[in-house]
């Protein structure tokens, strides 16, 4: 894991989401001088990512501890591959993302994942090319562009907090469409990585990061 800088477009972020939003202007304040400053290799993102997958944080952060004890905080794709999904399944993880990481994991020793090619491309398109993997999502694939890639304009929709997020500062606790939350987010442009960011933070006292 190596310490970054803050994205060079974040404090001019925060600054004109405060002026377009009224909620931010209140929440980003709270947080105004953290963000993205911490960036996991790229095969780590990725597989922390599809451990988070429809799973709360905390059992997330459980299956990437259980991980990291057996095969360290920065793990080998090569010694990845080559497991079975049982050898996986016995530290905790279920049947499916165990497929999914070792999937993940032979596309890095294929070199079928090519960070130079992936940062050439629009958001939409790295999208197009993660979820081409088995077990790569949307979502996934948005929390890729966040964390590794620390694109300034991602949206994830399908993110469970950033929508309660949304229910909790701007409908009054009433749930929310993705239609709503887009239509919400419209003000956000094009500095949704920070918007969202400040709203998860909105909620939980640690950050969190792939």
């Amino acid at each position: 894991m190596s310490e970054l800088a803050l994205p060079s477009y974040w404090k001019l972020a925060q600054a004109q989401l405060m002026k377009s939003d009224r909620i931010l202007r209140k929440i980003i304040p709270l947080h105004g001088d953290q963000g993205l400053t911490v960036t996991e290799s790229p095969f780590v993102t990725l597989i922390r990512a599809i451990m988070a997958q429809q799973a709360s944080r905390q059992t997330a952060l459980t299956q990437w501890r259980c991980f990291v004890a057996h095969y360290g905080d920065q793990p080998d794709p090569a010694k990845i591959a080559i497991l079975s999904a049982t050898s996986l399944r016995q530290i905790g993880l279920p049947k499916r993302k165990a497929e999914y990481i070792i999937e993940v994991s032979t596309h890095f020793v294929n070199g079928h994942i090519n960070m130079a090619h992936l940062a050439s491309l629009d958001n939409e398109n790295v999208i197009q090319t993660l979820c081409e993997i088995r077990g790569v999502g949307r979502w996934t694939a948005e929390m890729f562009l966040i964390f590794n890639l620390r694109r300034a304009d991602v949206l994830p929709l399908d993110d469970a907090a950033l929508l309660k997020a949304i229910s909790k500062h701007y409908f009054s606790g009433e749930p929310v469409s993705r239609f709503e939350a887009r239509e919400v987010a419209q003000a956000w442009a094009p500095w949704c990585t920070v918007a969202t960011w400040h709203l998860w933070r909105s909620l939980n006292a640690v950050a969190v990061h792939y």
